[in-house]
């Protein structure tokens, strides 16, 4: 996974209205319901085995090792909340947008006359709907992190560098580095 969609699964789980579980026990009854009752699908989610998915369940196990509990959080994030999360996607996708705020390195093709040197620069930006409803469609589809860079580029490059058509008709945007990257619906 890369920066973008890290970031993207950030903000979902920003859109929680509840905590998550906190006991061994009551992640792995959540993992339980999120898997339909299969202990195999559930040990495989977690990399353990049914055997030890069942002691978790019948309490005979009660303190997961350091990688087992980094694995039973990470799972219970994915599970935890799923409808809340679906629509925090979907407001955004149809009428809220996204708000992006990265420093990375921007590099330009634009007209003879002008800079194209590729600097830094921290921008804090709310693209429409549209392209979150692309950014979201594409990252459900899993394309690769240099591809949702392209389009989060394109979106900056019109809302922010081009001003919604407004200025710099000519200008080329591409993200090269990226620093940090946040996201927010």
């Amino acid at each position: 996974m890369g920066d973008i969609d890290d970031a993207l699964r950030r903000a979902e789980y920003e859109a929680v209205t509840k905590a998550p579980p906190k006991t061994p026990l009551a992640q792995m009854r959540l993992l339980m319901r999120a898997e339909k009752g299969s202990t195999k699908a559930v040990a495989q989610r977690l990399g353990i085995s049914r055997r030890q998915v069942e002691r978790y369940l019948a309490q005979k196990a009660k303190h997961p090792r350091s990688a087992l509990r980094d694995a039973l959080t990470r799972e219970v994030k994915k599970a935890w909340q799923p409808r809340v999360r679906a629509q925090a996607r979907k407001k955004a996708a149809t009428t809220g947008g996204i708000t992006i705020e990265t420093r990375a390195r921007f590099g330009y093709t634009a007209p003879i006359g002008t800079t194209d040197d590729p600097r830094m620069r921290r921008l804090t930006v709310h693209l429409p709907a549209e392209y979150a409803r692309y950014l979201f469609n594409a990252q459900q589809a899993g394309v690769s992190d240099r591809q949702l860079r392209q389009i989060v580029a394109e979106g900056l490059q019109e809302v922010y560098f081009k001003g919604n058509g407004a200025r710099a008709q000519g200008l080329e945007v591409a993200i090269t580095d990226i620093d940090y990257f946040d996201v927010s619906f």
